[in-house]
This record gives C-alpha cells, sequence and structure tokens, in this order.
C-alpha cells in the first residue's frame, strides 16, 4: 500500500482544518477527484476533496478512518477502510468501505472511489 492512502484516511480525523486541507493536499495529485456513495458526485481537487471531508470530521469527532487491508496492482490500489468512534448513543461503532485508488507515478492518487462495505471477495 501506498503512503498517500494511508496518509489520505488519517487525514479525517484531524480537527485542525489547516492541518487537514495540507495533509490531503499532500496526497493528491494535480486535479485529483474523489468519489463515495455519499459525495454526491464526483470532487476535483485537493480543495474541494477537503471541503467534503471536512464535513465528515465536523460532523463524527474523534472518529478515525484506518486502512485494514489493501492490495495493490499496475498502480492500482484496493483499500478496505474501517471509519470508527462514538454513534449518538455513546457506543463505539464501525463502518467500512472498500475504496478503489489509482495512483500516479510518484504515488499520490489521481482518483479514488469509495463504496459501502467491503468486496464480496473480502466477506468470505
Amino acid at each position: 500500500m501506498t503512503q498517500a492512502i494511508e496518509n489520505f484516511f488519517a487525514a479525517w480525523a484531524l480537527q485542525d482544518p489547516t492541518e487537514q486541507s495540507k495533509a490531503i493536499t499532500d496526497c493528491m495529485a494535480e486535479n485529483g477527484i474523489y468519489s463515495d456513495p455519499r459525495s454526491g458526485g464526483r470532487l476535483s481537487g485537493a480543495q474541494e476533496i477537503a471541503r467534503y471531508i471536512r464535513i465528515f470530521s465536523t460532523n463524527a469527532p474523534g472518529w478515525t478512518a484506518t486502512v485494514t487491508k489493501s492490495d495493490s496492482i499496475n498502480n492500482y490500489t484496493r483499500a478496505i477502510v474501517k471509519f470508527s468512534g462514538k454513534g449518538p448513543d455513546g457506543q463505539e461503532m464501525a463502518q467500512f468501505g472498500t475504496y478503489f485508488t489509482d495512483l500516479d507515478d510518484a504515488g499520490r492518487i489521481i482518483a479514488i472511489a469509495g463504496f459501502v462495505g467491503e468486496t464480496p471477495a473480502e466477506q468470505h
């Protein structure tokens, strides 16, 4: 797995907007794209992506996003990401997502698309 993917998801837990934006920018290739079921479409550029992730951080303070498994082929990486923290009832909870990432030759994220849950192959 590339460090950019780990750092990208680690940035979701950062509470300082400036620090979070810088961490995301450092992971993304110029004009990088992000999409997931809640993003409302493809987000383009590190600043737009950072604004979206900031919504997560604001609405889920203390939550983390951690890559739990990954594999790569030809500069594409599949990562299983665990989002965890305290739910509205104060109990610990976790949600999983599967992300497919296209990387440039420098290991920065060109495009990343997330899906709810783990891939069927990971559920065996």
